[in-house]
């Protein structure tokens, strides 16, 4: 019977010890980091880019603008072909010109001066005169800041005196005859004079070459300038007309160099 008692008062030490007093324990309050501990970064935003607004294009003009040559000064008349240099198309335009012996003017891309550098040394070789229109054919340069026409004019320039240091630009031309006055007032602080044209048989549209012949005849007045192109496209249609053009333009007016 001692045993049994003396085992009972043991295990009733035992428990009390084991209840930590006996009361009831608090909730645990979360863990904060330790004062020595940095806090977690906050995530920052990253900042939104915003890409500026293009210029708006300012609006062409109800009429073309002053200051465009469209006559040569004489009763003779002047070709000029857009668009090249072609590796295709001009080396053969420049044969019927030669075998001709008559001259034009060439309105030469930037881009593709670049690409083709000895086509233009020729066409300067053979005496014909350049005028530049512009880097990439853009039909909307001259609505653009003045700025922007400015670098188009100048690099393209840039690239004809690359091929030909001493090239002599004297015109200019903008793409698909979209003038603005600010084009032509840059083109003039280059030194250049904006060439438009008087006849345009509309070669770029790819019609016969018999109806390119007898647009250019119906429509050719003296001191004409007439448009052709020799780039831009497949231009089988205008080499074919080439040789009576330029002999009915012979016969009828004579052919000059503008001036």
């Amino acid at each position: 019977m001692r045993h049994r008692f003396l085992l009972a008062v043991l295990v009733v030490l035992l428990v009390a010890g084991c209840g930590g007093g006996g009361g009831t324990p608090e909730a645990t309050a979360p863990s904060s980091p330790p004062p020595s501990a940095p806090l977690p970064p906050e995530a920052t935003p990253s900042p939104t880019r915003t890409v500026p607004p293009k210029p708006a294009l300012r609006p062409l003009p109800a009429k073309l603008p002053a200051g465009l040559v469209r006559t040569t000064g004489t009763k003779k008349v002047a070709l000029t072909f857009d668009d090249g240099p072609d590796p295709a198309w001009t080396p053969k335009v420049l044969d019927r010109l030669k075998a001709a012996k008559v001259t034009a003017t060439f309105c030469v891309v930037g881009t593709q001066v670049r690409k083709h550098p000895g086509l233009l040394r020729r066409i300067v070789r053979e005496g014909h005169q350049l005028c530049n229109h512009s880097w990439n054919h853009d039909l909307d340069l001259a609505r653009r800041p003045v700025s922007e026409i400015r670098a188009d004019l100048v690099r393209t320039n840039r690239e004809i005196r690359r091929a030909v240091p001493d090239a002599k630009v004297p015109f200019y031309r903008q793409p698909g005859g979209r003038w603005t006055a600010e084009v032509v007032k840059v083109a003039k602080q280059l030194d250049m004079r904006s060439l438009h044209w008087t006849v345009d048989p509309q070669d770029w549209a790819k019609p016969t070459a018999a109806t390119i012949e007898k647009r250019v005849k119906r429509s050719a007045r003296p001191g004409a300038v007439v448009l052709l192109h020799d780039g831009g496209g497949n231009r089988s249609a205008t080499l074919a007309a080439c040789a009576k053009v330029i002999s009915g333009l012979k016969r009828d007016h004579g052919v000059a160099r503008l001036t």
